[in-house]
């Protein structure tokens, strides 16, 4: 069982599904979420702000590309830039719709990011993320 996940995509029947899945492949039971890059961002400051929360931050975040307000790259720029030594053990899995190879390479350019994912998450895909 891993410690705390971080969902971040801006649909919430995805949200949703990506809780379902994690909770049935037992890969967390403490399972947060946000709806758009920006609102994850606060999510890490706040955990930055709360003495009670630094040990219980995001192992794993699940992060979409294509949201409003504030997208997934602008999300893995503003982390690895201000965010990446306070939360050095945490890894991104990018979870989209895009198969375009370019968003799959620019994606490796991310020291944080483990591996790009198709949606939807599956049982199997976080099988094999266990085993990473």
């Amino acid at each position: 069982m891993r410690n705390k996940i971080l969902c971040v995509d801006d649909d919430p029947i995805t949200l949703m599904l990506c809780k379902k899945v994690i909770a049935k492949a037992n890969f967390s039971d403490d399972i947060a979420s946000a709806k758009d890059g920006s609102e994850a961002l606060q999510f890490f400051h706040s955990v930055i702000d709360d003495d009670k929360k630094k040990d219980n931050y995001p192992q794993f975040v699940f992060l979409d590309l294509n949201m409003p307000i504030m997208d997934g790259w602008e999300f893995l720029d503003e982390f690895s830039k201000n965010l990446i030594t306070s939360f050095p053990k945490t890894k991104i899995i990018v979870l989209s719709s895009s198969v375009d190879p370019k968003d799959i390479n620019k994606s490796k350019n991310y020291p944080m990011v483990l591996d790009f994912l198709p949606k939807p998450i599956t049982v199997e895909m976080l099988n094999n993320i266990k085993n990473m």
